[in-house]
């Protein structure tokens, strides 16, 4: 699905114009992003967490040089779904296996 699915069904689900729903989407994902620029993490209770890990530094190989290179620590965003985002969607799919 991607942002335009999600607009679309929005718009369609609630009435509020495209354009309307279009500005919201994006204002929630530059909130979220910014948030997580400043190394805040974001809960949305009964969805899920983004939050910021911190991955340690560690070795790699470089493959055609056939050499170690150090990886330094860096920070990654994640997504972390809350249970009930996993339980109803673990319900559905199950649900739709079965018939």
């Amino acid at each position: 699905m991607t942002k335009a699915n999600i607009v679309n069904a929005i718009a369609k689900e609630t009435g509020i114009d495209r354009a309307t729903v279009l500005a919201s989407v994006e204002g929630f994902m530059n909130q979220v992003m910014l948030a997580m620029n400043n190394g805040d993490n974001v809960f949305l209770r009964g969805f899920g967490s983004f939050v910021v890990k911190k991955r340690a530094a560690k070795a790699a190989r470089h493959i055609k040089n056939n050499t170690t290179i150090m990886v330094p620590e860096r920070h990654v965003p994640t997504f972390k779904p809350s249970a009930y985002f996993t339980d109803n969607m673990r319900a559905k799919l199950d649900k739709k296996g079965k018939k």
